[in-house]
C-alpha cells in the first residue's frame, strides 16, 4: 500500500508511574504458557492494555507485540504487521517466507509455513494482538485460529480486546485450552483501589475508598479520574464524598482545570471537536474553519489533556471528557452542535467513512444528507442484511417528511418493503424513480434496480426482476468496481431475488443458475443473509425434483450460515424456508414427530410476504396432516393466499394435489380428479410422478400412466420422483404381470433406501404391500421400512415406527463419525476434525455401535453403507 510500518504498533505501551501492578491478575496470565489461547477481555478504560504490558516486560524474553486500528481490516495489511510484529520480536523466520502481496487477501501457503515455523520451536512464541476487537473480519479471523491450531506448541497468542473475538472460543474452552480474563476480574477490589489512590498521593479510610469502588465498578478509568480530580482537593475525602452524591463535580474540575487553562482558540477546538467520537487535523479544520490543527493536537496529547492519540493523526477525546464538552458547548454556542454534525457528515462521507457519517446527518437532522450518502455509497442493501441492518433500520425511522429528494424516497421505499407492505414500498419506489429521471446518478439508479428486484420477488413477478437485473448489468459500468466490491451484498441480494422470482414461475434451472451463484460467493457477514435464502432456495429446489439427501444437506448449510453470525432477517425474504424443507423431507422419511418439531420453529414467526416461503410453509403444512390421515387439516393448511401477478405452476399443483387427496379420503373420486384436471405439470419430473400417483388412486389408470409416459426423465429427477413412478407402474403391472411388478419395487426400494424414503411406501395400496412383504423384496425393505395399513379408506398410510429394527436411527453427529470411521480416521483424527474431545467421540461410536448392532469399525462401515446412512 506504500505506507511504512509503524513501529509505534510494535513497541510496548510504558506504564505510568501510577500504574498499580496486581499480582492476582499476572499470575492469571502466567497460565498463558500453559495453553495456546489467552484473552483479556474488557470494556474500555479497564486497563487491560497496560496489564499486558507490564506483564510481557517482566517476562525476560522478547515478546511480539501488535496493535491493531481501524480501519486496517484487510486480511493482507493484517498479516503484513503480524509477520513484522514476529520480526520485530527477533523470532528467526525464513528470509523467503514471503510476505502477503494485496491488501484484502493472503495466501494460504503463507500461513501454512509460518505455522510449521512456529511449530518447530522449542520455546514457544508470546504474540500479543492489542485491540482486537477492531479487527472485524472473520476471515482473519479463521486464518488466525488456523495458525495458532497448526503452530501447536510453538505459538501463545494473547488478545487484548473488548468484545468477543471472532474465534471458536467454545471449542477452546471445551478443551481447557484457554486462559480468559474479564471485565469482572479486571474491576480493582477494594485493597486494590487503596493501593491505587495511595499511589496517586491519597489516603481514604477503608469505608470511604469501599463506596468509591462501589459507585465506579472498580473501573480503573474511573479510579483513575476520581483520584486525579480528588489530588487537586485540599480535602480529598470530603471531595470523593460530593462526586458520589453530587451532580457533575468531575465536569467543573475538567472545565475549570483542563479547558480554561487552553487558550480560547483551543478552547474552541476542543469544544467542536466533542461531537465527533474521533478526529483528525483535516476534520479538525473543517469543524473550526482554521487550519493548522497538528500543532494544537500534538500539545494537548503531551500535555495529557485528555486527548488520547490513536496513531495515523487520529485523536479522540476522553469519553468523559468529550461528554462533558458537548453539555458545555450547549450552553455556550446554542445551535452551533447541528451545524458541526452536518459539517462532519459531509468531510466523513468524502473520506468513506459511511457508518459515522450517516451517524452525525442523522444528528443533524439532515435527511436529505444522510439518505444521499447511503445512496452514494452504493449501501441500500445494509438496510437488509449485515451487522447494521437493525441500527440502520432504527436511524433511518426517524426521518420525517421533510426529507424530499430521490434517496430519501429509496429508504423509504427499502423499509416498507423490508416491512413486507409491498403496496407503500411501491409507491414510494415510483416516486423516487420519477425524481431519478433522466439524472446520471448511477449508485442511485442501481439501487432502484435492487428494490425493484425485491418488489418483483414479492409480487411473484419474474419479467420485473429479469428486467431489474438487465438494468443492474448495464448500470455496472457506470460506477466503480470498488464500490461494488465494496459492497458484495448488493450482487446478493439482486441475484436471490431474481433467483426467487425464477424459482415461483417454475424455472428451477435458471433460478439454480442465479441462486448457485450467490451461494458460492464469499462468506462474510455482509452476505450471510443472502447466502441462507439462495441456500435454502436451492434445497427447495432439490426437494420439490425429489433428492431429499441434497435438499437436507443444503437446509442445514442455510441454517448454519444463519446461525454463524446471530443475524436477524426481515420477514419479508425467505425466513424459515430452511426449516420447512427439512419438516417435508422428514414427512417424506416418516419422522412426523421431527416434522412437528421444525414446523413449530417457525410457527410463532408472521406470515411470509415472499411468495415462495409462503408456499413452501403451506406446502410442508399440508404434508404433515396428509400423512396423518388428516384430509380436510391437510387442505386447509395447503389453501395459499399470497398476493402474485404471476400463477406458480408448482405451487399451483402442490395445492391441487392436497386437495386431490382430500377428495379421495372423503370418498370422492371424481372430485379428486377434477381438481386434478385443472392443473398442468408440464412434463415436470417431481409434479409428474406425483399427479399420475393421484390419478392412479383416484380410479384414472390410463391418465396416470400417460403421464409417466410423457414425464422428462432428466439427470435432474430424484427418487421421491422414480419411486413414485415406480410404484405406480408396479401397481399398473402386478394384476398382469407379478414379475414386471416385484422388478419395479425392488428398483423403487433400492432408489428409496438410500434417501430414507418412507412416504410412498406407507401410502401404496394394500396389494403392493402384501408384495413388499415377501421374499426377497421383505429382505430389500428389512431395517428402514416398515408398513401398516392406511389411516383411513383410500387415504395415505399412517407410519408407524418399525418394531426391533435392523438399523435404528443414527444422530447427526453419529453419522459424522461413522462417515469418518469410513476415511480411516483414527479416534484422535476424528476429534480434531470435529472439534470435540477424543472421549465424545468415542462416546458417539459405542452409541453408533449399538444401533447398527455391530462390535467394529468395519462392521459399523459396512452395516452403515448397506442402510444408505452414509
Amino acid at each position: 500500500m506504500g505506507e511504512p510500518f509503524l513501529q509505534t504498533r510494535f513497541a510496548l505501551p510504558a506504564t505510568p508511574a501510577t500504574f498499580l501492578r496486581r499480582p492476582r491478575l499476572a499470575e492469571r496470565l502466567d497460565q498463558a504458557f500453559e495453553t495456546p489461547l489467552t484473552m483479556v477481555n474488557g470494556s474500555a478504560g479497564a486497563g487491560k492494555t497496560l496489564l499486558v504490558a507490564d506483564w510481557a516486560a517482566r517476562l525476560g524474553q522478547p515478546v511480539a507485540w501488535f496493535t491493531n486500528e481501524v480501519g486496517n481490516q484487510g486480511g493482507g495489511v493484517f498479516w503484513a504487521y503480524v509477520l513484522q510484529a514476529l520480526r520485530a520480536a527477533v523470532v528467526p523466520l525464513p528470509a523467503d517466507l514471503g510476505c502477503p502481496g494485496e491488501a484484502n487477501r493472503v495466501d494460504r501457503k503463507l500461513l501454512a509455513r509460518l505455522a510449521d515455523e512456529l511449530s518447530g520451536r522449542e520455546r514457544p512464541v508470546v504474540l500479543v494482538l492489542d485491540e482486537f476487537d477492531r479487527v472485524t473480519s472473520a476471515r482473519i479471523a479463521e486464518q488466525l485460529e488456523f495458525v495458532l491450531h497448526h503452530a501447536g506448541q510453538g505459538l501463545r497468542l494473547v488478545l487484548v480486546t473488548r468484545t468477543e473475538p471472532l474465534l471458536p472460543l467454545h471449542r477452546y474452552r471445551a478443551a481447557g485450552a484457554m486462559t480468559e480474563i474479564r471485565d469482572a476480574e479486571l474491576a480493582f477490589t477494594d485493597d486494590e483501589a487503596a493501593a491505587l489512590l495511595d499511589l496517586h498521593g491519597l489516603r481514604l479510610p477503608a469505608e470511604a475508598t469501599r463506596a468509591l469502588v462501589e459507585r465506579t465498578g472498580g473501573w480503573a478509568a474511573g479510579l483513575r479520574l476520581c483520584a486525579l480530580a480528588a489530588r487537586q482537593s485540599p480535602d480529598p475525602e470530603t471531595y470523593l464524598k460530593d462526586f458520589e452524591a453530587g451532580r457533575s463535580p468531575i465536569a467543573d474540575f475538567l472545565l475549570a482545570e483542563v479547558l480554561k487553562r487552553q487558550p480560547a482558540r483551543t478552547q474552541d477546538l476542543l469544544l467542536r471537536v466533542s461531537v465527533v467520537e474521533r478526529f483528525t487535523p483535516a476534520l479538525v479544520a473543517e469543524l473550526t474553519g482554521r487550519g493548522g490543527a497538528e500543532q494544537d493536537l500534538a500539545a494537548l496529547h503531551g500535555q495529557n489533556a485528555f486527548v488520547e492519540d490513536l496513531g495515523h493523526s487520529w485523536y479522540r477525546l476522553h469519553p468523559l471528557f468529550g461528554e462533558i464538552l458537548r453539555v458545555h458547548l450547549r450552553v455556550r454556542s446554542p445551535g452551533l452542535e447541528t451545524e458541526l454534525h452536518r459539517r462532519a457528515a459531509q468531510w466523513l462521507r468524502g473520506s468513506g467513512a459511511l457508518a459515522e457519517a450517516l451517524s452525525h446527518g442523522a444528528a443533524a437532522g439532515d435527511w436529505n444528507l444522510t439518505a444521499q450518502t447511503l445512496v452514494d455509497d452504493l449501501a441500500i442493501g445494509q438496510l437488509f442484511t449485515g451487522l447494521r441492518a437493525s441500527d440502520l433500520t432504527e436511524l433511518f425511522s426517524r426521518m420525517g417528511p421533510e426529507a424530499t429528494n430521490a434517496a430519501a424516497d429509496l429508504v423509504r421505499a427499502a423499509r416498507e418493503l423490508s416491512a413486507s407492505d409491498v403496496e407503500r414500498g411501491l409507491v414510494h419506489l415510483r416516486r423516487a424513480e420519477e425524481r431519478l429521471g433522466a439524472q446520471t446518478d448511477a449508485a442511485g439508479r442501481l439501487s432502484c434496480v435492487l428494490l425493484q428486484s425485491l418488489a418483483a420477488r414479492l409480487t411473484g413477478s419474474p419479467g420485473m426482476a429479469e428486467q431489474a437485473v438487465a438494468t443492474a448489468g448495464q448500470l455496472r459500468a457506470e460506477v466503480s468496481a470498488q464500490l461494488l466490491e465494496k459492497h458484495p451484498e448488493f450482487t446478493a441480494l439482486l441475484l436471490t431475488h431474481l433467483g426467487s422470482a425464477r424459482l415461483w414461475a417454475g424455472h428451477f434451472d435458471d433460478a439454480r443458475a442465479a441462486l448457485s451463484e450467490v451461494a458460492g460467493c464469499r462468506s462474510g457477514v455482509s452476505t450471510a443473509l443472502p447466502r441462507e435464502d439462495a441456500l435454502a432456495q436451492l434445497a427447495l429446489i432439490d426437494y420439490l425434483n425429489g433428492w431429499l439427501c441434497r435438499a437436507e444437506r443444503k437446509a442445514r448449510a442455510a441454517l448454519r450460515e444463519a446461525e454463524r453470525y446471530g443475524l436477524g432477517r426481515p420477514r419479508s425474504c425467505g425466513s424459515g424456508l430452511g426449516q420447512l424443507v427439512l419438516a417435508a423431507v422428514a414427512v417424506d422419511r416418516g419422522e412426523l414427530a421431527q416434522a412437528q418439531a421444525l414446523l413449530d420453529e417457525v410457527a410463532d414467526s408472521a406470515a411470509p410476504a415472499d411468495p415462495v416461503t409462503a408456499a413452501g410453509r403451506s406446502l410442508a403444512a399440508a404434508l404433515l396432516p396428509l400423512a396423518r390421515g388428516e384430509p380436510r387439516a391437510a387442505a386447509a393448511a395447503a389453501d395459499l393466499d399470497v398476493p402474485v401477478l404471476v400463477t406458480s405452476p408448482w405451487a399451483e399443483a402442490q395445492t391441487a394435489l392436497v386437495a386431490s387427496a382430500a377428495h379421495l379420503a372423503e370418498g370422492r373420486p371424481d372430485s379428486a380428479l377434477k381438481v386434478l384436471d385443472d392443473v398442468s405439470c408440464d412434463g415436470e419430473p417431481g409434479c409428474a410422478a406425483e399427479m399420475a400417483w393421484a390419478r392412479f388412486a383416484a380410479g384414472d389408470h390410463e391418465g396416470a400412466i400417460d403421464l409417466l409416459d410423457h414425464m422428462r426423465t432428466q439427470g435432474r429427477t430424484g427418487p421421491r420422483a422414480t419411486v413414485r413412478a415406480a410404484l405406480v407402474r408396479a401397481e399398473a403391472a402386478q394384476e398382469s404381470d407379478v414379475a414386471t411388478a416385484r422388478t419395479l419395487l425392488a428398483r423403487a426400494l433400492r432408489e428409496a433406501r438410500r434417501e430414507r424414503l418412507r412416504r410412498p411406501f406407507l401410502e401404496a395400496g394394500p396389494r403392493i404391500r402384501h408384495l413388499l412383504d415377501t421374499p426377497p423384496l421383505q429382505g430389500l425393505a428389512a431395517g428402514w421400512l416398515t408398513l401398516s395399513a392406511p389411516a383411513s379408506p383410500g387415504g395415505p398410510a399412517a407410519a408407524v415406527d418399525p418394531l426391533s429394527p435392523v438399523v435404528e436411527e443414527l444422530s447427526g453427529r453419529e453419522r459424522e463419525v461413522v462417515g469418518r470411521l469410513a476415511d480411516l480416521m483414527s479416534a484422535e483424527e476424528i476429534a480434531a476434525d470435529l472439534y470435540v474431545s477424543v472421549n465424545t467421540v468415542k462416546t458417539h461410536l459405542k452409541s453408533a455401535y449399538r444401533k447398527l448392532g455391530v462390535n467394529g469399525r468395519a462392521e459399523a462401515v459396512r452395516r452403515a453403507r448397506e442402510h444408505g446412512l452414509i
